[in-house]
């Protein structure tokens, strides 16, 4: 149905500003555009320097995938979660309520003034040059539900806002204090970080404002028309001024006043956008979508086609890490799960992405207004020309202390991947001769002898000697599952017991399993995330090679580290296997009967190994077996996929970690004593054994609290005959 603009209910646009007035505004919005695209183009140059990335199968699925996969919380990104905004809220419902609130308000308001152009732009002028009059959509029925839609997103958009200003200035959480986790030595500021987070609400929220109150004015002016009710928010406010006695003349003059400021505050708004912290309202959704954490799983490669090895220039980075600097909103979710910023190292996952962001800026020319740290020196993040990003730009220091947990990439709620940018970083460094002592012997050990311990490789197997039955080499003849064994349960005495203990109970289900015996070599997680991708590539090939001369049909292995690199990361060389946890077989073998258990009545706690939830989803075997075992689990605050790491990870446990203040492993061991009643720590990684003993002992909780390997309290619930004792009674704390 077509409208003249006298046939029903609508607003003037450009209401008592007059034709000089209206030009301006087409002047200023000419340049606001021109401004904003520039700004733009800037940005997108500068991701155009990235190297490829390899996403474009990632952002076809992400943007095809089912909104069901939400629910999933699918490893990569989809439309549902950029829409929902889940990944803000999966930690903080408030926040994520708040956000979405202001994230569609802020659409719906685009939306709205897109479709008020279209029709005073191009509608009016089309008929007036066709039909001789002026026909509008804006009238109307139409107009009512525009009116009541826009204000009612409005006011959500303002209480969303509302909260989100008062949580970060009234009682702002520890994450938002933005002091540096690695102290320059003369000093820095940050105060233009704070300073820009309060003009982009304050800006937003000047735009609101203004919003409301020129449809208040504009309505007393007008003598309130009776449709104007579908405007609630502003009939509400102009029956306020109405009762302090602002007159319909009075309202007019100030209409044009508030008109004006709104039309400054929205054309500011849209050029400060591309140049400020608010331009994550644009690269958000696009990371997330290109976002994957198999990335962090399985690191990529070298670039075939590098003339050096690691990342020392800008032009190293792909478009994608380019991207995750810029996505950044600061929101501190990374600092605050870190547990090298938790321990006190020079480590702050936020703090590495702002110094990346904020050179990368040098290294274009471009700026990020009031999002800029100073120093007084040139140093860090402000190093131009051809200082190494590694090691100058970013301390090695820094880098050497992630364990690569992968906790700051499942908290970030924008998509960015860290962890491959450190380990990136530091292949630059390992080429370079630039480690700790520590980690130095502990490479040359495994380019050696394929082992951390330096022990020869005939040495391996020996923890197996003394078993009443031998362990089949699965080389020699075939297996149902190879046992992939891993150092520290091979070589360390203090685990070679859990080692024998878990080859017992299998032999008494009649598991058909056997292992690879000077065959095996380290699988090489660590040292992939290390940085020394050749030695990595070196042992890989050694296991793949005794892989393929053995016989089986599964894999199973003690270690999560050697299960996620075995798991994701061979598969890329050529060697795909089907690779399980020892918890996952043994739940199995619990609920099959193969292992009858009794039930235990112990009160536990139970720690999730990085590799083995995070990296790779295992969860809920290792609780299903506790529960099959009769234990009753006391959870700490941090578990799940949102579990505090040990500290060994990343090739940690072969570096010097007395700097830290507290080592991880401490305090995840005073997290679990602080439980009431639970006098059982229980790990399922042979690395958590070793930390959490040693920590247990440090923290002086080894009295009150037993750590001890899942496998032992399966082998005290088993039934056995009345003449066989248990392997190892657990002591029950009084």
């Amino acid at each position: 149905m077509r409208h003249t603009l006298a046939s029903g209910e609508t607003r003037q646009v450009f209401e008592g500003i007059g034709a000089v007035g209206t030009a301006a505004f087409y002047v200023l919005s000419i340049v606001t555009v021109a401004a904003f695209l520039i700004g733009s183009w800037r940005r997108t140059q500068k991701y155009r320097r990235g190297r490829p990335a390899g996403r474009g199968g990632t952002i076809r699925r992400a943007l095809l995938v089912s909104p069901l996969a939400l629910r999933r919380r699918p490893d990569t990104g989809s439309v549902a979660q950029v829409a929902t905004n889940a990944t803000i809220g999966r930690r903080n419902r408030g926040v994520g309520i708040a956000h979405f609130m202001v994230f569609w308000g802020f659409i719906t308001l685009f939306i709205g003034t897109v479709i008020l152009t279209i029709d005073f732009d191009i509608v009016r002028h089309v008929s007036k040059w066709f039909w001789g009059h002026e026909d509008s959509f804006f009238t109307g029925t139409f107009y009512l539900g525009y009116s009541v839609v826009l204000d009612t997103m409005g006011v959500a958009t303002v209480l969303g806002l509302t909260y989100l200003a008062l949580r970060r200035g009234v009682r702002p959480p520890a994450r938002l204090d933005y002091s540096r986790a690695e102290q320059p030595a003369g000093g820095y500021s940050r105060k233009a970080l704070v300073l820009g987070d309060w003009m982009f609400i304050g800006l937003f929220a000047g735009i609101l404002i203004t919003g409301f109150l020129g449809e208040a004015v504009r309505i007393v002016a007008n003598k309130f028309p009776e449709f104007e009710i579908w405007s609630p928010a502003g009939w509400l406010l102009a029956r306020g001024f109405e009762a302090v006695g602002l007159s319909a003349g009075a309202a007019a003059t100030t209409h044009t006043v508030v008109w004006w400021s709104h039309a400054f505050l929205a054309l500011g708004f849209v050029i400060y956008i591309p140049y400020s912290k608010a331009m994550h309202m644009l690269v958000d959704g696009v990371n997330l979508l290109a976002h994957d954490k198999n990335a962090t799983r399985a690191l990529p490669a070298p670039p075939a086609d590098a003339d050096h090895i690691g990342y020392r220039e800008l032009a190293d980075f792909t478009w994608k890490e380019l991207l995750d600097f810029d996505a950044c909103t600061k929101c501190g979710r990374c600092h605050e799960v870190c547990p090298a910023r938790t321990g006190g190292a020079p480590l702050s996952p936020r703090d590495l992405i702002l110094d990346l962001r904020q050179w990368a800026d040098l290294q274009t020319g471009g700026k990020t207004l009031l999002d800029r740290e100073q120093r007084p020196d040139a140093t860090g993040p402000l190093q131009n020309g051809q200082a190494a990003v590694a090691g100058t730009v970013i301390p090695a220091k820094t880098l050497w202390s992630c364990t690569t947990c992968m906790a700051c990439v499942e908290a970030c709620p924008v998509g960015i991947e860290h962890v491959p940018t450190i380990v990136q970083m530091r292949r630059s460094l390992v080429d370079a001769g630039t480690m700790d002592p520590t980690l130095q012997q502990a490479l040359q050990n495994l380019a050696s002898q394929g082992n951390s311990f330096g022990k020869s490789a005939r040495m391996r197997a020996r923890w197996t000697k003394g078993l009443e039955t031998p362990i089949k080499d699965a080389r020699k003849e075939p297996v149902k599952y190879l046992w992939f064994v891993g150092d520290y349960a091979s070589f360390d005495e203090r685990l070679q017991d859990n080692s024998r203990l878990l080859a017992t109970l299998l032999t008494k289900a009649g598991v058909d399993f056997g292992i690879l015996y000077e065959g095996e070599r380290n699988a090489g997680n660590d040292v992939r995330r290390v940085g020394e991708e050749g030695l990595f590539e070196m042992l890989a090939e050694q296991n793949i090679k005794s892989l393929e001369a053995a016989q089986f049909e599964e894999i199973f292995t003690t270690d999560p580290h050697s299960l996620n690199t075995l798991r994701n990361e061979y598969p890329a060389l050529g060697a795909t296997y089907k690779v399980w946890h020892y918890t996952e077989l043994l739940v199995h073998l619990v609920e099959s009967g193969a292992l009858p258990v009794k039930p235990l009545n112990l009160r536990v706690t139970y720690h999730d190994p990085c590799y083995l939830s995070r990296y790779n989803g295992v969860i809920e075997a290792p609780r299903t077996l506790l529960a099959a075992l009769g234990c009753e689990l006391v959870e700490m605050p941090r578990n799940k996929t949102n579990s505090f790491c040990c500290g060994a990870g990343g090739g940690r446990i072969w570096m010097d970690d007395s700097v830290l203040s507290e080592r991880p492993s401490e305090n995840r061991i005073k997290e679990a004593a602080a439980l009431e009643d639970v006098g059982h720590f229980v790990v399922s990684c042979p690395k958590d054994m070793t930390m959490y003993s040693d920590a247990a002992k440090t923290t002086g909780h080894d009295g009150t609290l037993t750590v001890l390997d899942i496998v032992r309290l399966v082998d005290q619930a088993l039934v056995r005959p009345p003449a066989e004792p248990a392997t190892d009674d657990v002591a029950v704390p009084v």
